[in-house]
């Protein structure tokens, strides 16, 4: 069975029957009257990442309790403005307890959530609202226990540890306009609208220094539909052409015109037969990028392919193993730093591993998947001690990434080129995004983007075969 990406799905049906009338207050509770289009909203959750226990991650499970799922027509509204639309309202009497990491029903959905009837028009905002742990006693079944509505399943050792929540259960998980595809989805009079919400389970979990476990989501939106919107594909040795045993994650990947970074919109794990599956896709056209190593070691270079559009099947993607005396990944390791006006101050820190490639004509940071750590990215969170920098609080890092160039090539129907530098040295540069802790990924600091590209001491962060190098530190400043 092929891994595939996790999604909430919204399917909406357009309809002409009654118009709603948005109440003025107490947060914009919609009531029928009149005769304006509507629609029928249907919400479900779906399908594994890359964290699970069955690919060697560090969770059996991932337990998150759905108790409202809203939409909104501005991208400005909080969450006490009016106009807010409830898309599954039964959620409120009877929650859902939902596995992040448990096996698909069909081939992408876990579970259905509910259906409502919403205005025609353009909706800029989503928010997901999670019950919270001190209201665990609501669900009359509960994997996390008595304590918690959310939590996690460690790996190997079975141990439930409850999920921390900072907004969720409150005034939600918030999918603003900038992480949907085009700004916003329409639901059109009388057409058929299927909206997908990634919530990037692995991405989304931090694990504290104190052994606790806190959410902090990461989600994406886009209209999809289930029929075309799939992306697929077989990735293999490129000397043998057959499948690489081992572990591969392959990314989706925009770029951010604001920093140059190539983002991670989806991600997967290509099953023992080297296939992947991601559905259903937002429509648009990605940069897709796998990265693999071997149950022995040997490293690979990520394959960068871009300008895949929704709907397309790939078929064999070429991964070109390390050569060499050794053929093992490469490690970066560093220090962030956050300050504010009057000191350090603690924030919420996603690390990403990016080199540098050309595609479509401008300069791109394409994000490298961290296969040994089960994920495309890192997170962490910064503290105070007394390894820090004066004045700022601070944390460690370590990633190991493959110490090759990237094997690029423009999508082609009739047959992709790749090709791979093999001449020049294999540099890196560290992106940093900050977020205050506990906020639901509200960006801190001033910029709340960082990058290096160099070494501690000076010099270009370049990687090679079996070696540490220390980059420069990441160092925010302006957090709140």
């Amino acid at each position: 069975m092929q891994s595939r990406n996790r999604s909430l799905f919204v399917s909406v049906v357009t309809l002409i029957t009654a118009a709603l009338v948005l109440a003025g207050c107490g947060g914009g509770k919609a009531t029928v009257n009149g005769s304006l289009p509507m629609g029928t909203v249907n919400t479900s959750i779906s399908d594994p990442p890359t964290c699970s226990s069955a690919s060697g991650g560090p969770y059996q499970h991932v337990y998150v309790t759905v108790r409202s799922v809203m939409v909104h027509q501005s991208a400005t509204a909080d969450a006490n403005a009016g106009g807010w639309q409830e898309l599954a309202p039964g959620l409120a009497n009877a929650p859902r307890q939902i596995d992040l990491l448990g096996n698909p029903s069909n081939q992408c959905f876990l579970a259905q959530l509910g259906a409502q009837q919403i205005a025609a028009g353009s909706y800029q905002q989503i928010r997901i609202i999670l019950l919270g742990n001190n209201q665990a006693s609501q669900l009359t079944t509960n994997a996390c226990g008595a304590n918690a509505a959310n939590c996690v399943v460690l790996n190997p050792s079975g141990s439930v540890q409850p999920l921390q929540l900072s907004s969720e259960a409150n005034t939600g998980i918030k999918i603003p306009s900038g992480q949907i595809a085009g700004g916003r989805f329409t639901v059109p009079d009388g057409g058929v609208v299927d909206l997908n919400v990634d919530f990037d389970a692995c991405a989304s979990i931090v694990a504290q220094p104190n052994g606790q476990f806190r959410l902090k989501p990461v989600l994406h939106a886009g209209e999809v539909s289930l029929q075309t919107n799939i992306i697929s594909g077989k990735v293999v040795d490129s000397a043998t052409s057959q499948p690489i045993t081992g572990t591969t994650i392959v990314a989706l990947e925009q770029r951010d015109a604001a920093t140059g970074v190539d983002r991670v919109i989806m991600q997967t794990l290509a099953d023992a037969q080297g296939n992947f599956s991601f559905c259903p896709v937002p429509e648009g056209a990605y940069d897709l990028v796998a990265v693999s190593i071997s149950d022995t070691g040997v490293a690979y270079a990520a394959t960068v392919t871009t300008g895949v559009t929704v709907g397309t099947a790939m078929g064999n993607i070429p991964m070109v193993a390390q050569t060499g005396a050794n053929t093992t990944q490469g490690s970066i390791t560093g220090q962030v730093s956050t300050a504010g006006a009057s000191g350090g101050v603690a924030a919420d820190i996603t690390l990403a591993a990016t080199q540098p490639l050309t595609i479509g004509g401008s300069s791109t940071l394409v994000t490298i998947p961290l296969v040994q750590q089960s994920s495309s990215t890192a997170t962490l969170t910064t503290a105070s001690d007394a390894a820090c920098p004066a004045g700022t609080f601070c944390a460690t890092y370590t990633v190991s990434v493959p110490a090759a160039n990237p094997n690029v090539g423009a999508f082609s129907a009739g047959g992709t080129t790749y090709t791979q530098d093999t001449a020049n040295p294999v540099n890196y540069t560290m992106d940093a995004l900050a977020f205050v802790p506990l906020s639901g990924s509200t960006p801190d600091c001033s910029p709340s983007d960082v990058q290096v590209n160099t070494l501690q001491g000076g010099g270009a962060l370049a990687v090679t075969a079996g070696s540490s190098v220390t980059a420069a530190t990441l160092a925010f400043t302006g957090c709140s």
